[in-house]
């Protein structure tokens, strides 16, 4: 790929400029043709309360039905998606999700079937339910799940629920949580709402939990340590046994985020590790698609001693029928409606069924090379923080562009230029100008190597013409927008 930004694949050829809906149409147009009806024509304002009435609406576009779908169908085509090209997006593995997952989602049996059909009527869809609750047992080595919470943060209060539940029913107020300094942000948020206080534990040299500073903190008004592994710099906690042994010698519990769970499947069973309770992200490692707000799930799987804790009802199978077990007084309740998002354990299911166990590994096994032959290309041209060995992500950083006044935020927004969506910038916040990188199973050596080509021209960029970054990108449709200033200033009615 050439330096010339006239042979770089970002926005080029037939784009056309798009106005706003507003600035479309004209007085009289209409997209839609409605039958007549033997009801006669009646002034909503003598039918309906003076409340329910709206009033007149000012420049609402007039338009026809194409102009609506041109429109539409412009604006997505400015749209980057993971069917275009490649997110090397870490902390959220952004991965390919195969269709046959939507297909299965779609199945009018599964896609319509009411949650207030009764037990009876539910069979298979509870069938599905208990035979992913069970996958995902033999999968991550926990003892018992619960499919409820709708996302990965809720999947981490859920736990932490739990804990709190299991502690107070052995007589235990205890007061606070450790978690690295790495942890993702959600966690201090999930312990916060469930009434305890966070304490922080510095990572070492290496880019692990600090065994010392650990062992220093952990005593008996600590109820759980939170820790991610591997961890957000992409790390495995090689202490792992150890750091259980010494929280649970005091008497707290483990509880494991299953973020980076894409670094292990098939591989290593976390409930082996000394872990008591883990949550899943579907909607990461098992392919559902998730962004922009969900939806998504986040399973929460437990130890035994804990599974009488877990959210009601439970899916059981009693003799070949399926039910819905609310008979648990020491559960912490519901925390989803009806049964948690449905259509996303679908998707997971059939990812799962679709694998298979020798499928899951190689998922597994492909994330961590593909990281790693990114990290071994690059280390060259980026700083590595941390260098030693990575699973599914690498973490590098701008020190060496810094030298010639190139930040991580200009490097992103010149590989847009390149035609690829940045990876996740600054985060992990204890890494300085941090660029995650997380390529997923499903890329190729061959977009790998166009990526790292990318990365690599930029980095040469940066040494020899450090002034053409404040500008980048510059074959998008905007180049920089004050994006802080439109999260805080919103406009959100259009004015002529």
């Amino acid at each position: 790929m050439a330096q010339n930004s006239a042979h770089r694949p970002g926005v080029k050829g037939l784009i056309f400029d798009e106005p706003t809906l507003f600035d479309l149409g004209s007085s009289g147009r209409k997209a839609y043709s409605l039958p007549s009806t033997p009801i006669p024509d009646a002034d909503p304002e003598t039918l309906l309360p003076a409340d329910e009435v709206r009033g007149p609406v000012e420049h609402l576009p007039e338009l026809t039905e194409l102009d609506v779908v041109r429109h539409f169908t412009r604006l997505s085509q400015w749209n980057f998606s993971i069917d275009g090209n490649f997110y090397p997006l870490g902390s959220c593995t952004m991965k390919y999700n195969p269709k046959l997952n939507e297909d299965m989602a779609r199945l009018p049996g599964l896609s319509q079937h009411h949650p207030y059909a009764p037990e009876a009527l539910s069979q298979g869809s509870l069938q599905l339910m208990f035979e992913l609750q069970e996958y995902l047992k033999e999968i991550s080595g926990m003892d018992a799940v619960s499919l409820q919470p709708a996302a990965g943060a809720h999947g981490e209060m859920t736990g932490m629920l739990v804990i709190k539940a299991c502690l107070e029913s052995r007589g235990e107020k205890r007061s606070k949580v450790l978690m690295p300094d790495s942890a993702h942000g959600t966690n201090p948020a999930s312990s916060a709402l469930c009434g305890y206080d966070t304490v922080q534990i510095p990572s070492d040299a290496e880019g692990l939990i600090d065994m010392a500073k650990l062992k220093a903190l952990m005593d008996e008004d600590t109820a759980a340590i939170m820790l991610t592994n591997p961890n957000t710099l992409g790390m495995f906690e090689k202490n792992i046994l150890e750091i259980t042994e010494i929280v649970h010698s005091k008497g707290g519990l483990v509880y494991c985020d299953g973020a980076n769970l894409n670094a292990l499947t098939g591989v290593c069973k976390v409930g082996d590790t000394g872990v008591d309770v883990l949550h899943f992200n579907l909607h990461k490692t098992f392919s559902t698609p998730h962004g922009g707000g969900g939806p998504g799930a986040g399973p929460v799987g437990v130890k035994d001693f804990l599974k009488p804790f877990l959210p009601v009802p439970h899916i059981e199978n009693k003799k070949g029928t399926y039910i819905c077990n609310y008979d648990h007084p020491k559960s912490i309740g519901k925390v989803r409606t009806f049964y948690g998002n449905f259509g996303v354990l679908v998707r997971a299911y059939t990812y799962i069924r679709t694998l298979g166990p020798d499928g899951i590994r190689e998922a597994c096994e492909s994330a961590v090379l593909n990281a790693n032959y990114i990290k071994a290309r690059l280390k060259d041209d980026y700083h590595l923080p941390f260098p030693g060995p990575s699973l599914h992500e690498c973490v590098f950083n701008d020190k060496e562009q810094l030298k010639h006044n190139v930040k991580t935020l200009d490097i992103a927004k010149m590989l847009i230029d390149h035609g690829f969506h940045p990876p996740t910038v600054y985060f992990p916040l204890i890494v300085k100008g941090a660029l995650m990188v997380e390529p997923t199973e499903s890329e190729s050596k061959e977009t790998l190597d166009q990526f790292i080509h990318a990365m690599k021209t930029i980095a040469k960029e940066a040494e020899q013409n450090p002034k053409s970054f404040p500008d980048a990108p510059i074959l998008t449709k905007v180049s920089r927008p004050d994006e802080a200033r439109a999260a805080r200033q919103p406009v959100l009615r259009w004015k002529k």
